[in-house]
């Protein structure tokens, strides 16, 4: 569990990085992108609620640093928190206590945020390199 969550976080810190860019700026497969990894955040968020109690808001802020960073406009910025509190409830039904399940699908969901966090970035960079 502890290396895919590593592999979320990472993933998170180099969205955090790269070069800003303000979601009305973003294609719309970027922007689908970032409501796909708003619903893996609001997921993550849950699973770990589950775990270690309600007052850890680790994922909750992951999140409020990723609108921070983005900029979405208003619509934009709903449908994100729409995703992140539809991903929290889903999870949430699903796994209402910490146990082997609930740990195995907070692994999985780390390893998807961190896949959507590295396609976001990997469009970044290739946005930022000199064309030859």
């Amino acid at each position: 569990m502890r290396k895919a969550l590593k592999l979320f976080v990472v993933a998170g810190l180099l969205l955090a990085c790269a070069a800003p860019v303000a979601a009305q700026e973003r294609s719309p497969a970027d922007r689908q992108t970032l409501v796909a990894l708003a619903y893996a955040l609001g997921q993550s968020h849950a699973l770990r609620q589950v775990c270690t109690g309600a007052s850890d808001y680790y994922w909750r802020r992951r999140m409020q640093q990723l609108v921070a960073a983005e900029q979405p406009d208003g619509p934009f910025n709903r449908r994100l928190a729409d995703s992140f509190n539809d991903g929290f409830v889903a999870s949430r039904q699903a796994f209402p206590t910490c146990n082997a399940a609930s740990k195995a699908e907070a692994e999985r969901i780390a390893a998807k945020g961190g896949d959507l966090a590295m396609d976001l970035n990997s469009g970044a960079v290739a946005e930022d390199e000199p064309t030859r």
